[in-house]
């Protein structure tokens, strides 16, 4: 195992160090720009370069410049959905995405505003989807980059953060222990299992905002998980008129 991983790391290790961080940003910039986001696997280069990173100067290099590639892939989106918003939602991609990823997406936006900006930065599908639609709406591009910044600060130093560390502890444990690759493995898998749970409860505490008006007028459910019927009560405002009292009759009201 640790042979392998030795040559692997080696692999990436061995490219220069500002192509390596060059390929970082442009992967991440091609990942959060319109559309291909969905076929680009940024997060996959960000941390694959960052198992390459030796000291504290290639570790900033390589999350500022991944910070920049998706400022810059997500301005993309939001000038092209600025510009030419119907005809990428139309464009053949844009079509295979479907309309209700496109209605979700304006939805979620248009009930959330700057924070889902933030938050789509962490989810599926929608962190692509999410430029183009602030292109297409009213918000002004200036308090979308101050939404969207921190989150594309927290995503890279996530990333750097880990895949430097897991390379780093790799290879001076590699040293001593022969099943260091195992461990190494496991830090990986580990992380994109955390990420993968993070993503799935902001879905799921997201989805209110992206539903439909009638998928969000569901009844009540108990904790036994009956459904609560609602009680109507009716307002003295708005009894039926052969209730309501005559204002012409003198008599005092009891």
């Amino acid at each position: 195992m640790n042979e392998l991983l030795d040559g692997i790391l080696d692999t990436v290790q061995s490219v220069d160090p500002v192509a390596r961080t060059l390929l970082a940003g442009l992967g991440i910039m091609l990942e959060t720009s319109a559309l291909i986001g969905l076929v680009v696997p940024g997060d996959t280069i960000v941390l694959v370069a960052s198992t390459a990173v030796e000291g504290v100067g290639q570790y900033l290099a390589l999350a500022f410049t991944v910070i920049a590639g998706a400022l810059v892939g997500e301005s993309i989106g939001f000038g092209l959905g600025r510009w030419f918003g119907p005809h990428v939602q139309h464009s053949r991609p844009g079509r295979r995405l479907g309309e209700e990823n496109w209605a979700r997406a304006q939805r979620y936006l248009d009930r959330r505003g700057g924070p889902a900006v933030f938050i789509s930065r962490f989810l599926p599908v929608l962190h692509s989807l999410i430029p183009l639609t602030v292109g297409m709406s009213t918000m002004r591009y200036r308090r979308f980059i101050a939404w969207t910044l921190p989150a594309c600060v927290i995503w890279a130093f996530a990333y750097v953060t880990v895949g430097s560390l897991a390379a780093g502890s790799y290879r001076q444990l590699s040293r001593e222990l022969h099943w260091a690759g195992y461990v190494f493995v496991a830090v990986i898998v580990l992380f994109l299992v955390v990420v993968w749970g993070v993503k799935k409860a902001l879905v799921r505490s997201e989805a209110r905002h992206m539903a439909t008006i009638e998928e969000s007028a569901v009844p009540p459910v108990g904790p036994d998980g009956v459904v609560r019927s609602v009680e109507i009560v009716q307002i003295d405002d708005e009894r039926p008129d052969a209730q309501a009292p005559d204002p012409s009759d003198p008599r005092p009201k009891r």
